[in-house]
C-alpha cells in the first residue's frame, strides 16, 4: 500500500461525506414524493414557489442554485402535472412568472409532513442541526464568492 499522497485518501475528502449524506437524504425523499410524480428537484422548486406564491424563473434558479437548462425541464414537468402555471409578465415579456395552481396548493397540504418524516432519519439535536445548516451555507457561500 502506498501512502505517498494522503490528500488522495477517501477519509481526507470533505466532499465524500457531503456527497454520501446528500445522496442518502434525497433517497429518503423518493418514496414520499413518488406518488405525486415528484423528484427531489421538483419538490424543492415547489417549496420556493409555495413560499413566494409567484416567482420569476430567474429568481427561482438563484434560490435553488440551478441554471435555466436544468430548471426549464423541471418546470415543464410540474406544469404537465398541473402543479404550476407559467406566464410572461405583461410589463416585461422576457420575464416568466411561475405560480402554483389550485392542484399545486393542494399538493402543499399533502406534502406538509415530508420534512418531519425525512428529518426523523437525521440524528442531530437542534443545536447540531443549526450548526450544520450554518456550516453548509458557509461552504456554499465560499463557492459563490469565488465565481
Amino acid at each position: 500500500m502506498n501512502n505517498d499522497f494522503p490528500q488522495l485518501k477517501l477519509e481526507n475528502q470533505i466532499c465524500f461525506p457531503l456527497y454520501a449524506c446528500s445522496k442518502e437524504l434525497v433517497r429518503r425523499y423518493a418514496p414520499l414524493l413518488e406518488p405525486y410524480n415528484l423528484t427531489y428537484t421538483h419538490y424543492i422548486a415547489m417549496i420556493v414557489i409555495w413560499e413566494k406564491g409567484s416567482v420569476t424563473v430567474s429568481e427561482l434558479g438563484k434560490r435553488l442554485l440551478l441554471d435555466s437548462g436544468t430548471l426549464t425541464p423541471v418546470l415543464k414537468k410540474l406544469e404537465t402535472h398541473g402543479y404550476v402555471c407559467r406566464e410572461r409578465k405583461a410589463d416585461d415579456e422576457r420575464c416568466v412568472l411561475v405560480s402554483p395552481t389550485e392542484a399545486g396548493w393542494e399538493l402543499r397540504e399533502k406534502l406538509k409532513d415530508v420534512p418531519a418524516k425525512v428529518g426523523c432519519n437525521v440524528k442531530l439535536d437542534e443545536q447540531e442541526a443549526k450548526t450544520l445548516y450554518y456550516l453548509l451555507y458557509k461552504v456554499i457561500g465560499g463557492f459563490n464568492s469565488s465565481n
